[in-house]
């Protein structure tokens, strides 16, 4: 079944608003016998094909971070690169799918984040975007370095503030000790470690290049 019949019968069942059609649905079928269901389900057409249509849109909605990964890149690119840059590798998947980073280009290297920033408890974002831009600055290359994200705001104001390295990097011990190793132990809040690499990596608003308003 395509997405587009599928989206449009599930749109049909849900109607302007699916908590009240779903209220109105069970106020109807109170007393309802076998017989009663069976002629709902048929007149409303809740049949094998509507639960295929269910199933087939909520497996592309499972995968729409990396399709929204994926386009974001692609879209970006006509407007980042410069004239006689050219890519040297992609990587559009989940994950960076064995490449060091999502692009390489004989001019740069770089790192996306498609995460729309609200600005409240984003633990989890935080340490993602952290650790992107670790491997950023400590990779050796003569290469500009980037780190796209969907507005500069709330990511400038994680890399400025006061989380301790410990906690970002619970999960990367080793990057922990290796900053500590090389930096001394003094380094133990994430706006330590950006203070000596701001500017070694460049934090850039992507939502020009890919068609959206900046905040």
């Amino acid at each position: 079944m395509s997405i587009d019949k599928a989206l449009h019968r599930l749109e049909a069942f849900k109607g302007d608003s699916l908590a009240r059609n779903l209220s109105e649905i069970e106020r109807r079928l109170i007393d309802s016998d076998v017989k009663d269901l069976a002629d709902y389900c048929a007149t409303r057409g809740i049949d094998d094909e509507f639960m295929d249509s269910a199933i087939a849109v909520k497996q592309v909605a499972g995968e729409i971070n990396v399709i929204i990964h994926a386009a974001g890149i692609l879209r970006s690119l006509p407007g980042l690169l410069e004239p006689g840059e050219k890519v040297e590798s992609l990587s559009l998947g989940a994950g960076n799918t064995g490449r060091q980073f999502d692009l390489e280009t004989n001019k740069r290297i770089a790192e996306y984040k498609f995460i729309d920033w609200r600005g409240g408890s984003e633990s989890i974002r935080q340490n993602g975007i952290f650790k992107d831009f670790f491997e950023l600055a400590e990779h050796e290359t003569h290469k500009k370095k980037y780190l796209y994200v969907v507005g500069t705001r709330y990511p400038l104001k994680f890399l400025q503030g006061g989380r301790a390295l410990s906690s970002v990097l619970s999960r990367y011990p080793l990057i922990l000790s290796q900053i500590q190793k090389t930096y001394g132990a003094s380094m133990i809040k994430v706006r330590d470690y950006y203070a000596i690499k701001k500017n070694d990596v460049a934090i850039c608003d992507v939502t020009p290049y890919i068609g959206r308003a900046t905040e």
